[in-house]
């Protein structure tokens, strides 16, 4: 699916090369879906390839239809549901049946399809507003993604983002630096941007301003 916070997919090579390591190093994999429904086209999915086999798949309907639902879905191999959901139990205290039964309601109406063909139109909008507006202020994105909600960005100069998001968050608009989303910390220079929340022109009028 959509990767946060670059918001590239998954090949079907680099998904064969990942599931052949998890098989060499008898690992189990968890593949969170949580953004699967803003694709265009599916990509390939480690759960589909491996055939459940040693991959847990997780999905959520959070970032679709409401994040106060808290609901989702998880597939897996059959011997290991019953300890899943005997976890799930134990940590959360319950079930969660009015929110299942409201997603049942929303997924078997063809509202849920309608609603996501305009999330997507709308996302792409909010996309092409929101390279226009980076490529002004010599910002570069690393790809440009067909879908989802992020943009993985280079600043110009190598501007360290850390110290920019400090800069922004003095005037209020809070921005999400490289370094908080790499493992090794080499990501200084980059920042994640979601399209859906930079439609509003003051966040382009403070980072110009923290860019001089």
């Amino acid at each position: 699916g959509l990767h946060n916070p670059t918001g590239a997919v998954l090949s079907a090579s680099t998904a064969h090369r990942l599931l052949g390591l998890a098989e060499r190093s008898e690992l189990i994999i968890i593949e969170d879906d949580i953004f699967a429904d803003f694709e265009l086209q599916p990509a390939p999915r480690l759960a589909a390839l491996d055939g459940l086999s040693r991959v847990i798949h997780v999905g959520s309907f959070s970032k679709t239809l409401s994040a106060a639902s808290r609901c989702g879905y998880i597939a897996a191999r059959h011997d290991w549901i019953e300890a899943l959901t005997d976890l799930k139990l134990a940590t959360s205290f319950g079930g969660g049946h009015l929110a299942a039964q409201l997603m049942h309601i929303a997924l078997t109406d063809s509202g849920y399809r309608r609603h996501m063909q305009s999330i997507r139109s709308r996302l792409a909008d909010a996309r092409r507003h929101t390279l226009r507006k980076l490529q002004m202020l010599g910002i570069t994105p690393w790809l440009q993604p067909e879908a989802g909600l992020f943009l993985w960005c280079q600043l110009p100069d190598g501007r360290d983002a850390a110290t920019l998001a400090r800069q922004c968050l003095r005037e209020g608009i809070v921005l999400a630096p490289g370094n908080a989303f790499s493992q090794s910390q080499r990501a200084a220079d980059y920042v994640r941007f979601n399209v859906s929340q930079c439609q509003d022109p003051r966040i382009w009028q403070v980072l110009a301003r923290a860019l001089r």
